[in-house]
């Protein structure tokens, strides 16, 4: 019994003299552990680049064809294009790989007699219509066209100057006035008040479409040109009838005319 209580007692000043030893190469780490730690603890290549699960999702949104061209029409982009075919009522070009419809009547600002003259013609263009249910893409010419018309009449109105004589000719007649079609392609109106300074009931009584006019521009407002043919003409002086009184030596000889045969 003395044997296996010295026994216990030895087991035990062994194991406290070997706590110390643990505790310490607890405290180191071997190489594999470290590297593992190391690679556990290093961000991946999403995380280190600061992407999300939403900006993924957003690569995969941009990849679908269909969704860039909704951009496209929610943004107004102007896109050029290249006219690859001719059908009926309209004419092809290709947006994103999808094949695209540019009705003939989105296709010009006036009426295009002949679609083929439009092939593998570049031409820009804006999404108006996107139905990827139906696979139907629809783009326009003709908005773009219209906004570029405006801004360069805008330009060349800022460069006309109230007092300029401008040659134009009769473009439309209204009760109100005429429009004229003026010599830098820029129209304007001669109110009916503004044709001539006698009194013009309707301006269709002194003017016909067609004709050639000369006109000064008045005023210039809100984009309208405002014109006349008032402000050329001279002004019309009344002249006095001319009346010749005879002398006085006929006025006696013709006296006597009238008493030289009267009998008293």
């Amino acid at each position: 019994m003395n044997e296996e209580l010295k026994t216990e007692e030895m087991i035990t000043e062994n194991v406290q003299a070997a706590e110390p030893v643990l505790a310490e190469a607890a405290k180191e780490e071997t190489p594999a552990a470290k590297s593992q730690e190391t690679e556990s603890a290093a961000p991946s290549e999403a995380e280190a680049s600061g992407e999300t699960m939403a900006d993924y999702e957003d690569h995969l949104d941009d990849a679908n064809p269909w969704n860039v061209v909704i951009r496209y029409m929610e943004d107004k982009t102007v896109l050029p294009v290249k006219i690859e075919g001719v059908v009926n009522g309209g004419v092809i070009a290709m947006v994103e790989g999808l094949r695209g419809f540019i009705p003939a009547s989105k296709l010009s600002l006036s009426y295009v007699d002949d679609l083929e003259t439009y092939l593998l013609k570049e031409i820009d263009v804006q999404v108006i219509d996107v139905d990827q249910a139906n696979n139907r893409l629809v783009l326009s010419a003709r908005d773009i066209l219209r906004a570029r018309e405006k801004k360069e009449r805008q330009e060349q109105i800022a460069n006309v100057k109230v007092g300029t004589v401008m040659d134009g000719v009769v473009e439309t007649l209204q009760n109100y006035g005429a429009f004229i079609k003026l010599e830098n392609n820029l129209s304007g109106l001669v109110h009916v008040s503004q044709i001539s300074q006698k009194r013009v009931k309707l301006p269709a009584d002194v003017l016909k479409e067609g004709d050639a006019v000369t006109v000064k521009v008045i005023g210039i407002k809100d984009g309208k040109i405002s014109l006349s043919m008032k402000a050329l003409e001279q002004a019309v002086e009344e002249v006095p009838e001319k009346v010749e009184i005879p002398k006085s030596e006929n006025i006696g000889t013709n006296l006597g005319d009238l008493f030289k045969n009267l009998k008293l």
